[in-house]
């Protein structure tokens, strides 16, 4: 092994930066406990992380007592969950990203108007749950090529799609492609629903494929975003394997590797990144360089809820 290349962009995207700061930034406020319905980003070490400050993550809503304080994770949520947080008079803060808000409009937007709304995701993610929960009788979801394909609607139906925003660039442009040629009357997004951040990511491992023998992704095993990192190096015939921290590594990948790339998904925590570039260097790896760098600047404000809270306390302080 020679050396190891650093994606750049990687790691945490403005949203999920956004989920976490919410959650700590109530348990700072309310103290504990604050519940977390789901993940309130798909990484396990964020989570265990918050579970010691105090939060308590729970799969429904409804496991919540009344009058708590809930924080919705960063996926979103079906507007069913809402009102059995209403019936429960819990005290609400959505760190729903903004991202995936856009997304619930269009879907509500697009059935107001009598559309029916092609879904282009992956079945049970909770983006998706929540996406399709706006308008299920509606929606059809589409998971690849072979499922547009065989999509099979009234030749009059007015169409529109919309995505799951941490998909395959390439391959949603595939589906995307099947669904504009059997459907030519379909409706698109004025703006790319992919998030910035999953594009970026993306983009910064295609970049450096060529360079490296081997890719590590630091991501959990349910974050869609990190999962395709590994398809797009995989895609490319360039080995690719997901791991939650550097104890995953299996030390036969590495054979016949001389250079290593690594990245990680948008809701990994860059001190993973440093804690792997340190097992590299306690193998005698020295060359730990970054390839590129390209630096994000989107950031997004806490959930409002939450903001009118911390500005209320600060007054009240004054």
């Amino acid at each position: 092994m020679e050396r190891v290349l650093l994606a750049s962009p990687r790691g945490y995207c403005a949203g999920v930066e956004r989920a976490v700061d919410t959650v700590e930034k109530a348990l700072d406020h309310y103290g504990s406990p604050v519940y977390v319905r789901k993940q309130i980003v798909h990484n396990i070490h964020v989570v265990r992380d918050l579970e010691a400050r105090g939060a308590i993550f729970v799969d429904e809503e409804t496991e919540v007592p009344e009058g708590a304080t809930i924080v919705y994770s960063a996926h979103g949520v079906a507007p069913a969950v809402h009102a059995n947080s209403a019936n429960l008079q819990h005290n609400v803060i959505d760190a729903t990203c903004p991202l995936v808000t856009k997304v619930h409009v269009q879907a509500r937007r697009y059935a107001a108007d009598g559309y029916t709304v092609v879904l282009i995701g992956h079945e049970g993610h909770e983006e998706v749950v929540g996406t399709m929960g706006e308008a299920p009788d509606a929606t059809i979801l589409v998971q690849d090529v072979a499922e547009a394909e065989a999509l099979s609607l009234a030749a009059d139906v007015r169409l529109a799609y919309i995505t799951q925003t941490t998909l395959s660039v390439d391959e949603t442009s595939e589906i995307i492609t099947v669904l504009r040629r059997r459907f030519p009357q379909i409706y698109a997004p004025r703006k790319e629903d992919i998030c910035y951040a999953t594009s970026n990511r993306q983009w910064a491992v295609k970049e450096m494929l060529a360079e490296i023998d081997l890719l590590l992704v630091l991501g959990s095993k349910n974050s869609s975003n990190s999962n395709r990192l590994v398809d797009v190096a995989r895609a490319s015939g360039v080995a690719g394997h997901l791991i939650d921290d550097e104890t995953e590594i299996d030390e036969r990948w590495l054979d016949g590797v001389r250079t290593v790339g690594i990245s990680s998904g948008a809701s990994a925590p860059e001190r993973l990144v440093t804690r792997l570039c340190d097992w590299f260097r306690e193998r005698g790896v020295d060359r730990i360089e970054p390839f590129q760098l390209v630096v994000e600047d989107v950031t997004f404000k806490l959930p409002v809820e939450l903001r009118r809270e911390l500005v209320l306390a600060e007054t009240q302080q004054h």
